[in-house]
């Protein structure tokens, strides 16, 4: 059993990383409508890894003898002006995750809970990476033209992406 401030804190964490692969879905059904399907698979592949996080959360929780507690899903943005917009908002969203990973080891090393501070050793790697993945493709789209020749092979080489566990 953990101190039921962690567990919530936990089960809010479960909770965010569902509404992040909500928020890749809606991002894939931008690039799905303009017709850049490698850009969509892109954010699908990004939902189910979303999604693959959440059950970390919910494995872990389960493994501490507590329950996961599903939370409401908030609509999420569905409205984007332009590729780079998506990215952005992309960004924006794992910079959030990262912050909330860094409160959770922070109450978890405060609490002094052992086992939950190893877990989210994983976490705290798999955001340094996440974060950098935006930033270089934010670095790589703004220098072109949404639709042109580079997008376009960049959209290509996106149709190829599948999730990694």
């Amino acid at each position: 059993m953990l101190p039921e401030k962690l567990t919530n804190a936990l089960n809010d964490q479960f909770n965010n990383e569902l509404q992040a692969a909500h928020a890749y879905t809606a991002m894939a059904a931008y690039f799905s409508k303009k017709g850049y399907h490698g850009f969509a698979n892109f954010y699908l592949v990004q939902s189910r890894e979303e999604h693959f996080h959440a059950m970390k959360f919910y494995h872990y929780l389960t493994a501490m003898d507590e329950k996961p507690v599903l939370q409401s899903l908030a609509e999420p943005k569905n409205h984007f002006v332009s590729a780079i917009d998506v990215l952005e908002s992309s960004l924006a969203q794992e910079k959030d995750v990262t912050s909330n990973i860094y409160a959770l080891v922070t109450l978890a090393d405060e609490l002094q809970e052992h086992a939950t501070l190893s877990f989210l050793d994983w976490f705290i790697e798999e955001q340094m990476e996440e974060e950098k993945t935006f930033r270089d493709i934010i670095t790589r789209v703004r220098g072109i033209e949404e639709g042109g020749e580079y997008f376009l092979k960049m959209d290509d080489e996106f149709a190829t992406r599948k999730m990694e566990e």
